[in-house]
């Protein structure tokens, strides 16, 4: 316990308020399509979500260890460089969260870390070959695979069921519904909680408390999974409303189909120990699903929006976690404690303004449109 400085604790429990934020990003990814077709009711859904994340938490440590010993070199990060790194991945979060656009907290994570080590280690702290073939090349693929998959069950199913009565049909997928958004929630924990893990893994790494190479210890994947699962919750009702109204209507045919694509994805990407965003996986089964049901609109003004946050969330974050580096790094105490209360502002800030216009369980299925002053016709912010 020697190694556990207040530094080392300090970045433990940011890691653990990123996991949080994490959570509640990313309960659209398990439950917005089932609450959209009224398969479960909100409450409902983000509670089961929230206890199968931290069942899910327990099942593999791949992930965890690929941003432990993968992404960058342990033995050149510090303690200061992988807070920083949070520090960029947790406002990115909030901010992508106030605006109700499902970008990726993975890498907003990975984003992050990889602009603190830059910045505090050099080039050469940072694996760029881990992170093609770990990080972006399955960000390419996995929301493709997950599109044509949910396409394509989503066509079967209502060409299977074509002849069948609406009512029974409705009914039977809703009932499949329960089960495989359960499976996406478990899914979405045996990938993203061990993000969490990984850095504190890497923490523990850097202060010497473990061994290089070594794997997350039973606290680390406790504590990492009861926090993603507290954040699952509480519900991230903005991008709920994004994910299960904006991008186009869901019926729920569509939702299994979805969802179970999302499953699949995102289970063999746990397994493979690739750091891939479910956000991503989850859209693009969505956008397939609406793609495969015939007359089905798709809003792609929102899909295009979602693509820009996708392109920019690595490099805003990186930029986030690298100026944040620059203040630990050269400023020490002083830079650190400097980070923690700029962040702590900004993050409070934008609580304030998510405030004036709230989404919850009770409008979560009402219009898209989500604007951030409701007593103004000036709108400060939308999304659709």
């Amino acid at each position: 316990m020697d190694h556990i400085t207040f530094l080392v604790a300090v970045v433990v429990v940011t890691a653990l308020a990123f996991d949080f934020t994490n959570g509640f990003h990313d309960t659209a990814n398990a439950m917005a399509t089932s609450i959209a077709t009224g398969a479960l009711r909100p409450r409902t859904a983000v509670l089961i979500s929230g206890v199968l994340n931290v069942v899910g938490a327990f099942l593999s440590t791949e992930v965890a260890k690929t941003i432990s010993g993968g992404i960058v070199d342990d033995s050149l990060v510090t303690p200061g460089m992988i807070f920083a790194g949070l520090v960029g991945a947790i406002l990115w979060n909030l901010l992508t969260w106030l605006l109700g656009l499902p970008s990726s907290s993975s890498h907003a994570l990975f984003g992050g870390l990889i602009g603190a080590v830059w910045v505090g280690a050099g080039t050469h702290g940072v694996n760029f070959g881990m992170v093609v073939e770990k990080v972006i090349i399955p960000a390419i693929a996995s929301p493709l695979v997950a599109g044509v998959a949910a396409l394509v069950a989503t066509y079967l199913a209502y060409r299977i069921t074509a002849r069948a009565r609406r009512g029974p049909v409705e009914r039977g997928f809703r009932a499949g519904q329960v089960a495989s958004a359960s499976l996406v929630s478990l899914a979405h924990g045996t990938n993203d909680a061990q993000k969490t893990m990984g850095v504190i893994t890497l923490t523990l790494i850097s202060a010497g408390a473990l061994g290089p190479g070594s794997g997350p210890p039973l606290w680390v994947i406790a504590s990492a999974g009861l926090a993603i699962g507290l954040g699952t919750y509480l519900g991230g009702w903005r991008i709920i409303r994004t994910m299960g109204k904006g991008l186009t209507e869901i019926q729920s045919p569509q939702g299994f189909a979805a969802e179970t694509a999302s499953t699949a994805v995102i289970l063999s990407s746990a397994h493979l120990g690739f750091a891939l965003s479910t956000t991503q996986v989850c859209s693009g089964s969505i956008l397939g699903a609406g793609l495969g049901r015939r007359l089905a609109e798709v809003r792609w003004g929102v899909a295009g929006r979602m693509l820009v946050a996708w392109m920019v969330t690595l490099p805003a974050a990186a930029l986030v976690g690298g100026l944040a580096a620059s203040a630990v790094t050269h400023g020490g105490t002083l830079g650190t404690a400097l980070v923690a209360l700029v962040g702590l502002a900004l993050a409070g800030g934008i609580f304030v303004l998510s405030r004036r216009n709230p989404v919850d369980a009770r409008n979560v299925n009402e219009s898209h449109e989500v604007t951030l002053r409701a007593a103004s016709h000036d709108k400060v912010g939308t999304t659709t």
